[in-house]
C-alpha cells in the first residue's frame, strides 16, 4: 500500500493495493496514479506490468497450460466511478489481458467476451497477436503432468480415473473414486488441496484510489493449472475477483476461483 501525503481533502490518496508481493506491478501503477492518471488507467498500468512479468508464472503468457497444453487469460477492469465493467475470459493468442478488458470496457456495451472470439476483438482494436501464449517452461509442466497420467486433475464422476483421456461419465455416480473429494451432505467443500497450490492459483488483483477520490480494481491470471479446456475462473468475475463502487470502496481477492464463485456477494 502507498500513501501520498500532503493531497487536498482528505490527505490520503492515492493508494495502489495488490494481492502477492508483486511489488513490480504495485510500482507501475503508483508511478501512473501519483502523475496524475486516473484510477482505471493506473490500474492498467500496474496489472500489464505483472503480465509483462509474468509474475508467478500466473499471470500472463507462458504459465498455467490447462489440459491440452495451451494457457490462456482471464481479465477484470472496474471503474467504481461508473460501474463499468470489462472483462475477456479464456482468451487466446493474446497475451494483453488487462488491455483487452479496457478495450471491452471502452469499445462495446458488453461486459465480457470469452474465448477465440474475444482474442478476434482485441486484435482488431490494435493489440498485438496472433501469439503463442506457451513457454518452454510451461510446456515442459504439461509433459510431466501427461507423464504422470494427468494427475491431478480437475475431472469428477468420470471413468478413467486414473489416466489421461477420454473420459466418459460414471454410471454409477454413488461410488466416486475420483482423486478429490468434492462436497459433503450440505454442500460444502471438503478439500481441493491437491489441486489448489501456491503456485497454481496466484492471480493477480488490484485496487487503486486516484488524486481524486475515484477508486478502480482489476485482476488478470492465466488461469488454473491443468483446468479443463474452456473454463472460466474468478478472475474476470465482478464481485468474485474483484469489485469497485466509489460510494463503498474497492476489495479483490485470489483463491479457489471455482469455488468462490459460489459465494458472490
Amino acid at each position: 500500500v502507498r500513501v501520498q501525503e500532503g493531497v487536498e481533502d482528505s490527505g490520503k490518496y492515492p493508494i495502489v493495493v495488490s494481492t502477492w508481493p508483486f511489488l513490480e506491478a504495485v510500482r507501475a501503477a503508483w508511478e501512473a496514479v501519483d502523475k496524475g492518471f486516473n484510477a482505471v488507467d493506473a490500474v492498467v498500468e500496474g496489472c500489464s506490468a505483472c503480465e509483462e512479468l509474468r509474475c508467478d508464472g500466473t499471470v500472463g503468457p507462458g504459465g498455467s497450460p490447462d489440459e491440452n497444453g495451451e494457457t490462456t487469460i482471464d481479465a477484470l477492469l472496474m471503474n467504481g466511478a461508473t460501474m463499468e465493467v470489462g472483462a475477456v475470459a479464456s482468451m487466446r493468442y493474446v497475451k494483453d489481458g488487462i488491455k483487452a478488458a479496457r478495450l471491452v470496457m471502452q469499445h462495446t456495451k458488453h461486459t465480457m467476451l470469452v474465448g477465440e472470439r474475444a482474442s478476434i476483438f482485441a486484435i482488431s482494436m490494435g493489440l498485438p497477436g496472433p501469439t503463442n501464449l506457451s513457454s518452454s517452461e510451461s510446456m515442459e509442466k504439461w509433459t510431466r503432468w501427461k507423464e504422470n497420467n494427468c494427475q491431478p486433475n480437475f475431472r469428477k464422476n468420470v471413468v478413467p480415473v486414473d489416466s489421461c483421456g477420454p473420459y466418459q461419465p460414471k454410471d454409477n455416480l454413488g461410488h466416486n473414486k475420483g482423486i478429490c473429494s468434492e462436497a459433503n451432505s450440505i454442500g460444502t467443500i471438503e478439500s481441493r488441496t491437491c489441486l489448489v497450490g501456491p503456485h497454481s492459483h496466484d492471480t493477480i488483483s488490484m485496487a487503486v484510489i486516484d488524486k481524486m477520490g475515484h477508486v478502480a480494481v482489476g485482476t488478470s491470471t492465466n488461469g488454473a493449472t491443468f483446468k479443463i479446456s474452456g473454463r472460466v475462473g474468478d478472475g474476470p468475475i465482478a464481485g468474485s475477483a474483484a469489485y469497485a463502487d466509489d460510494g463503498v470502496g474497492a476489495c479483490g481477492a485470489t483463491g479457489d476461483g471455482d469455488i468462490m464463485m459460489r459465494f458472490l456477494p
